[in-house]
């Protein structure tokens, strides 16, 4: 075998493994973090918070402040509040008016406001999304909005309305319940995101989007 055929062969292999890398984890989906079984890349479930009737204000937010542990943001909870552990922080994650702000605690990010989709019951679920660059998820809605933060990395977001990227530490983005949607890593490096879905906690928390094709914008 020659050095040449050697080379190549090994090009032919790496690709591959790249491809079955990104098909694999969790094939494009969420998944509950109970069943992450050493995946370190797709979208797992961390929490799922019900809420109850929501008011009928245009000034609710997702807040998010990091504490140094369980104990110290099990404290600091109030209403609407879930503590999650991801990314490697211990999170207190809020769905509260604009001026709120927890006892101690770091402020990280605010997002919103959050438009509601219009529901007698609300659930907040929470998600750590780390995707490769090139790694799709499924096109899909929601009954309900979702927002991100990401901390390290790249994302887009393809919907009927165009492409929206996200960089690490750049205000958080979100999108209204109902919009179907492509979401994809991005850059060079991992993506490591948090993630939120305020829904009517009565609907699946996803569904396939079937009657809508992206038009590739974030593979461009």
């Amino acid at each position: 075998m020659t050095a040449r055929s050697i080379v190549l062969g090994m090009a032919i292999a790496a690709g591959a493994a790249t491809s079955a890398a990104l098909m694999a984890q969790t094939d494009g989906t969420c998944i509950p973090v109970s069943e992450r079984a050493g995946r370190e890349f797709g979208c797992f479930i961390m929490a799922r918070e019900e809420l109850g009737p929501l008011p009928a204000s245009p000034d609710l937010y997702w807040h998010l402040d990091t504490y140094p542990s369980k104990a110290a943001a099990a404290e600091a909870r109030s209403a609407r509040g879930t503590v999650v552990e991801s990314l490697g922080r211990t999170w207190l994650f809020t769905i509260a008016a604009a001026d709120y702000r927890p006892a101690r605690g770091t402020r990280v990010a605010r997002v919103g406001p959050l438009p509601l989709f219009k529901a007698q019951n609300y659930a907040a679920v929470y998600m750590e999304g780390v995707f490769q660059p090139g790694m799709a998820s499924v096109v899909h809605r929601h009954p309900g909005t979702e927002a991100w933060y990401t901390l390290e990395g790249s994302m887009c977001l393809e919907t009927p309305n165009g492409k929206f990227d996200q960089r690490a530490n750049e205000p958080g983005f979100l999108v209204p319940g109902g919009v179907p949607m492509e979401l994809t890593g991005t850059g060079t490096s991992p993506r490591r995101s948090v993630v939120l879905i305020l829904q009517d906690a009565t609907q699946p928390r996803s569904t396939p989007a079937h009657d809508w094709m992206p038009k590739g914008l974030c593979r461009s």
